[in-house]
């Protein structure tokens, strides 16, 4: 039988981190108990896609739209973060992994923004793996700030309008430097990709599940991979073209 190193794994693997509200209801924990549980689970995740060989794993810690919830929640994941990233620096260095992070970092206090360029600077130079965490991140909020950094470079005469399509535009979204995101996971039971790498994900194969982001393990963790190994990627092409091109290859 084949080990799931045996099989197709994703270069580029994204995670929607949801459920933690609701297993901390499910559990009867007190409020915010439920983020605590699934910053925990973030861990056996990330070394497990390392030792696969994954090149990129990028999570959803705090959306654009999360800055509505209420305040005494958003301190608590901000904390939250901030510990995450402080707890990560050593083991990204042990590990090898660049810790990247990836948003709107204008509304995060000063203080956070420095423990997140810190991290990014002490880990810069490792190359196994690029761990990178979306906070205060938006896909809509990614394409139109590369859209004002491609209008830029027009206004400066660095770019041509006529020079501007989609392989161009690509390099200026966050991420622009590593694969495309070739699948896609989302825990709690949701249905939809909630503003996330918008044009990232383009073409990535979606997983979605009814585990909460808390007890999601490596085991379902390759459950997904064995499902994306067995989807036939296309981009556009017909199963026939697929099949030649293997053929030839």
């Amino acid at each position: 039988m084949a080990t799931i190193s045996d099989i197709h794994l994703p270069q580029h693997v994204a995670i929607i981190m949801d459920g933690n509200n609701r297993f901390a209801k499910k559990k009867h924990l007190e409020k915010g108990d439920g983020h605590r549980e699934g910053k925990n689970t973030l861990d056996p995740i990330v070394e497990h896609c390392r030792e696969l060989g994954i090149q990129a794993l990028t999570v959803f810690a705090f959306s654009s739209e999360n800055w509505n919830r209420p305040q005494a929640e958003i301190d608590l994941l901000m904390l939250l973060l901030e510990q995450t990233v402080l707890e990560q620096i050593p083991r990204m260095i042990r590990f090898e992994i660049a810790l990247r992070f990836i948003g709107d970092r204008s509304r995060l206090s000063d203080h956070l923004q420095q423990i997140l360029c810190s991290a990014e600077q002490q880990t810069a130079h490792f190359k196994k793996m690029t761990l990178t965490i979306a906070i205060s991140y938006g896909g809509m909020w990614d394409i139109a700030h590369a859209a004002q950094k491609v209008a830029q470079k027009v206004i400066a005469n660095e770019i041509a309008i006529e020079q501007i399509d989609a392989s161009l535009f690509g390099q200026y979204v966050e991420l622009g430097d590593l694969p495309a995101v070739d699948l896609l996971i989302r825990t709690g039971g949701d249905y939809r990709i909630s503003n996330f790498l918008l044009w990232q994900a383009a073409y990535a194969e979606l997983y979605f599940t009814n585990t909460l982001w808390p007890e999601f393990t490596t085991r379902e963790l390759d459950q997904a991979f064995k499902t994306f190994a067995q989807r036939e990627r296309r981009f556009g092409k017909t199963s026939e073209q697929i099949l030649q091109e293997k053929i030839e290859k």
